[in-house]
């Protein structure tokens, strides 16, 4: 039996540039001039929620009505998916590395690694309530529900849980070779962040080809194309998916009220991952 692990994932909790990753890897990795644009990621990754892989995991369309139709095909699904190339490949998911009943979400079977990217809290809060379109204070509360779960319209889900476990889970998981980085790093010093990246998957970094995928990957490039092509990963309602990209927007976008909630329920990852954030959002949510 083949040796499936060959999945390099590239996970995130929504909304915290897991689209600015794929494009960035898609840039560098393929020729110069084949890069798919925004719309066409398929081309050079794949996702967990892929409908043409449960369709054939299922035997037939997968029309799922519950989380346990849902886990009696994912496995399948990620062996299948796995096993679409014959070298190690990177696939998007949301999902947090959890076990569900008897199944792994994220199967040790089929994983050689991951890239985990992260966003504090704080903007990811404004960027998912537009993204689900809630309030704010619904994507909070989203964002704190242990339940937090997302799915297509066929029914393939995403189990998010609570920001701060999705984070923690990611960054402890035994046993697999993982690489975390901070968005906000990646918005500093993006040639920075991707030589650490290239670094851990063994690559010596060729700068020149670097810097012209950080260029053709720019927040504003992006955007430029949803503008003018759409964005099919964009959910119905929502206006636009590049909406800001920077950090620091959590200041025009939340009331102190909501900044003191979110430091209240995510102190301990705060702490470890976002220290510098602290003075500043406890003053902030003391100026009501």
């Amino acid at each position: 039996m083949s040796d499936l692990r060959r999945i390099i994932w590239l996970a995130s909790f929504p909304k915290s540039g897991n689209t600015w990753l794929r494009s960035l890897l898609a840039h560098y990795f393929m020729p110069p001039g084949m890069a798919p644009d925004i719309n066409n990621l398929r081309q050079f990754t794949t996702a967990d929620i892929r409908q043409d892989f449960f369709d054939a995991a299922n035997g037939g369309p997968f029309r799922g009505q519950s989380v346990e139709q849902w886990l009696a095909v994912r496995t399948k699904a990620l062996h299948m998916i796995a096993g679409s190339k014959p070298v190690k490949h990177f696939v998007k998911t949301h999902c947090t590395p959890i076990r569900l009943g008897n199944v792994d979400l994220i199967p040790p079977a089929v994983t050689a690694g991951a890239l985990y990217i992260m966003r504090n809290p704080f903007d990811v809060a404004p960027s998912f309530a537009r993204h689900t379109s809630v309030s704010l204070d619904e994507a909070i509360d989203k964002m704190c529900d242990p339940e937090n779960v997302m799915g297509t319209e066929t029914g393939i889900l995403d189990a998010l849980g609570r920001w701060d476990d999705h984070v923690t889970r990611w960054a402890t998981v035994p046993g697999m070779p993982r690489h975390l980085i901070r968005y906000e790093d990646m918005l500093e010093r993006p040639a920075k962040a991707m030589e650490r990246l290239l670094d851990f998957l063994s690559i010596k970094p060729d700068r020149p080809k670097l810097a012209r995928a950080i260029k053709a990957t720019s927040f504003e490039a992006m955007k430029k194309q949803e503008e003018k092509h759409g964005f099919t990963e964009r959910p119905a309602g929502m206006k636009s998916f590049f909406a800001k990209g920077k950090a620091g927007g959590w200041k025009d976008d939340l009331t102190p009220a909501q900044v003191g909630r979110i430091r209240e329920e995510f102190a301990p990852v705060l702490e470890r991952w976002y220290p510098e954030m602290l003075d500043e959002t406890a003053e902030f949510a003391k100026s009501a």
